[in-house]
């Protein structure tokens, strides 16, 4: 059984377009379903207002899904009220996007760390003490930072401090929401390398979510791949990297930039035009705006994600072409 199961998961926001108009919807989550697997990375790609980070919020039981469901070891988080789930948050843990923005900046980091584990656990002040300088050391800091505030550190440190806060109550699964947009390319695979890292030593599952397909490559096991709330494509990080069968993947690939050279592809491609409104999305397949391929079917109709050849790799698309 897998460890984290999302079914069917919808999020669906009211709104007014007008005075005069009736009440509208905005799709940010539609109609979702993914298995994440104990020791198992799953990355989730799309550009920045695709439902990405909305999809992580109802999975942590931050926001409440319009319908579906989420299964953590068969607890099925939907259900839960907000008291209910800070009972079992020590199961799941978020590294935010922002590092300095996550800590409080009037804590020392020895505090930041020592209040997780008052909170969670029912350790003495000797025994925590001593978990945070397991903890400090397993993400590459000294001792000595642990007396130092988050304004003294480099954004690169400050991720590692919100790495071992999440591992502090010794999660089953972790969601890393952009954990190194921000950051220096150069530090960025420093720190995937340490989520690699951990994964493999503590068989801790990730949610890795982000718009750049080389930093999703390089970390999961599985990639979805997501456009205005709905998943378009998904398989393994080999499947979906080497043999894109969605246009709008085969695009974000393009665009990559390698982590190593630093360098953006030849081939890259622009997707032409802006990413259309979940208020208002086009009919048919969501991407035929902006897709050099669409027909007259993918203006009328919406295509289901579908398996290709019985290889445990889906693509929503009509003219699947596997590169």
């Amino acid at each position: 059984m897998a460890l984290l199961e999302v079914k069917n998961i919808k999020k669906y926001y009211h709104t007014q377009k007008n005075l005069f108009s009736n009440v509208a919807y905005v799709r940010a989550v539609d109609d979702v379903s993914f298995t994440v697997e104990k020791g198992e990375t799953v990355g989730l790609v799309g550009e920045s207002g695709c439902g990405k980070t909305t999809l992580g919020k109802l999975i942590l039981g931050l926001e409440k899904p319009t319908s579906g469901e989420v299964l953590l070891n068969s607890l099925n988080l939907s259900e839960l009220s907000s008291k209910e789930i800070r009972k079992v948050r020590k199961d799941f843990q978020m590294i935010f996007q922002d590092p300095y923005s996550s800590l409080n900046p009037r804590m020392n980091i020895l505090k930041v760390l020592d209040e997780v584990l008052m909170l969670h656990s029912s350790l003495k002040k000797e025994e925590r003490f001593k978990k945070i300088k397991e903890l400090i050391s397993l993400v590459g800091l000294k001792e000595e930072h642990l007396y130092r505030f988050p304004h003294q550190f480099s954004g690169g440190q400050r991720q590692r401090i919100g790495i071992a806060r999440a591992l502090a109550v010794e999660p089953s699964f972790i969601i890393a929401d952009e954990p190194v947009s921000a950051l220096d390319v150069s530090i960025q695979a420093q720190i995937i390398n340490l989520l690699d890292k951990i994964k493999k030593d503590r068989q801790i599952s990730f949610l890795f979510i982000a718009h750049d397909l080389a930093v999703v490559e390089h970390v999961s096991d599985k990639i979805l791949v997501m456009y205005l709330g709905k998943i378009v494509e998904y398989g393994t990080a080999e499947q979906v990297c080497k043999y894109p069968a969605h246009p709008y993947t085969k695009v974000l690939l393009s665009a990559v930039v390698n982590l190593e050279d630093q360098k953006r592809s030849d081939e890259s491609e622009v997707i032409e035009g802006d990413i259309p409104s979940p208020l208002n999305p086009p009919s048919g397949c969501y991407f035929h705006t902006r897709c050099k391929f669409a027909r007259d079917i993918c203006k009328n109709e919406q295509p289901k994600l579908t398996e290709i050849n019985n290889s445990g790799h889906f693509s929503a698309c009509f003219f699947n072409r596997k590169q």
